[in-house]
């Protein structure tokens, strides 16, 4: 995990040069927000990644066409496969800042009931 670590602030650099790029949570340290627990949540083997982008469009180039690309092929040598969704999107206003503790039930609802508009994966938007 050491090199998956070393790469959350470079990573998070690209994050926020990339075209489209709104906010990310930190911690109070301004760090990854991987080091931010969800409210309610004691799970040691969940890593936040909480993000605003303006379009699927956006965080896809940033996903799939930045250098954020070569550490996602790569996640397996830091994270164990997982069959359930661990990522989950959904439409907010301009100006939101979204709650964290909202997105992990929005993810369990996910998990739960497939996409809605309450949420879904990347690959499955919903208007």
């Amino acid at each position: 995990m050491a090199e998956f670590v070393a790469a959350l602030g470079p990573i998070n650099e690209i994050a926020e040069a990339t075209p489209g790029f709104v906010w990310r949570l930190t911690d109070d340290e301004g760090q990854s927000s991987s080091y931010v627990p969800i409210p309610g949540v004691d799970d040691p083997l969940i890593a936040v990644n909480f993000s605003v982008w303006e379009g699927l469009e956006s965080i896809e180039h940033f996903m799939y066409k930045s250098g954020h690309a070569a550490y996602l092929r790569r996640r397996r040598e830091w994270f164990q496969p997982i069959s359930e969704a661990f990522t989950v999107c959904w439409w907010i206003e301009s100006g939101t800042v979204p709650d964290l503790g909202d997105g992990y039930q929005r993810l369990l609802h996910l998990r739960e009931h497939g996409p809605t508009e309450r949420g879904w994966p990347l690959n499955t938007p919903v208007d």
